[in-house]
C-alpha cells in the first residue's frame, strides 16, 4: 500500500532529516510532502537542499514554499529582499554561511530547487496542503495575495480557536475549513503552544513542531495519523542555537 508522509518545517536540521527518514524508510511509490521551510536556523541549510534535490531522484516528492524559502530564492537570484533584517535575524545569516563555500554551478542548482517550489497542493482526496494558509472564504485558488500562502496564521488561529461540538454543517463552522477534507500547515510552531506534538484542531493538522528552535522534527502518515519525530535537534548540533539565539 503506497504511504503518504507530511513532513513539518527542517530549517537546516539535515541530521534530524535523515533520522527521521531512516524511521519512514521510505519506498518509491511513497508520497513525501514537504510543508516548507527547508533553510535558516541550522548550519547544514544548503546541505538540506542538496540532500532533498537526491531525494526526489529515489521516491515521490512534493515541496511547498515556505516564507523562509521565499527569502532564500530571492537572495540566490540577486533579487532584493524587502525584509531583509528581519530574514538575516531569523536564520538567514547561517543559511548564507552555509553557501560560502558553494560553486555558481551548485547555487544555480538551488535556485531552479527554489524557484520551483509550489505554493500549495490539493490531492484527489480533497486535501490541501500549504506552508501557512490562505484569507479567501473561496480557498487557496482565489486567493489575492500569494504572501499568504507562506505568512498567513488566520487559518490556524481560526481552527485554534473554534468550538470542538460545531457540526461542520452549522452555519457558524468558518467556510474556510469546510472547503477542504483536511488541512495540513507549518509555519507556527506548536511549541508556542507548550506542545512539542502535531496538533490537530477541526479538519486542520499543524506540522510544524518547533525544529528551527531546537524542538523535533515531525512526519505524519496521513492515512493512519501515526507520526514519526526525531532526536531534538538542538542535540543533533550542540553548541548551535538555531533561531533561539
Amino acid at each position: 500500500m503506497n504511504r503518504t508522509f507530511v513532513i513539518g518545517d527542517i530549517h537546516g536540521a539535515l541530521r534530524a532529516l535523515k533520522e527521521l527518514l531512516e524511521l519512514i524508510q521510505p519506498r518509491p511509490e511513497d508520497l513525501l510532502i514537504f510543508l516548507g521551510d527547508y533553510v535558516d536556523s541550522w548550519s547544514e541549510a544548503a546541505q538540506t537542499v542538496d540532500y532533498l534535490i537526491e531525494l526526489k531522484s529515489q521516491c515521490r516528492c512534493i515541496f511547498l514554499r515556505g516564507n523562509h524559502d521565499k527569502w532564500c530564492e530571492d537572495w540566490l537570484a540577486g533579487r532584493a529582499i524587502k525584509e531583509e533584517l528581519v530574514w538575516l535575524q531569523s536564520g538567514g545569516i547561517t543559511t548564507q554561511q552555509s553557501y560560502a563555500n558553494y560553486p555558481a554551478e551548485q547555487r544555480r542548482r538551488h535556485s531552479e530547487f527554489f524557484a520551483s517550489l509550489i505554493n500549495y497542493h490539493i490531492d484527489n482526496e480533497n486535501r490541501l496542503f500549504i506552508h501557512a494558509g490562505f484569507a479567501s472564504m473561496h480557498g487557496p485558488l482565489k486567493e489575492h495575495y500569494e504572501t499568504n500562502y507562506y505568512w498567513d496564521r488566520s487559518l490556524w488561529e481560526m481552527a485554534l480557536s473554534m468550538d470542538s461540538s460545531l457540526p461542520v454543517d452549522h452555519p457558524f463552522y468558518p467556510k474556510r475549513l469546510k472547503n477542504f477534507r483536511e488541512i495540513y500547515i507549518g509555519h507556527t510552531p506548536t511549541t508556542n503552544y507548550g506542545i512539542e506534538t502535531p496538533v490537530n484542531r477541526a479538519n486542520l493538522w499543524n506540522l510544524d513542531t518547533g525544529a528551527g528552535f531546537g524542538k523535533r522534527l515531525t512526519a505524519l502518515n496521513i492515512d493512519t495519523k501515526e507520526f514519526l519525530q526525531s532526536t531534538p535537534v538542538a542535540k543533533l548540533y550542540p553548541g548551535e542555537a538555531g533561531r533561539n539565539r
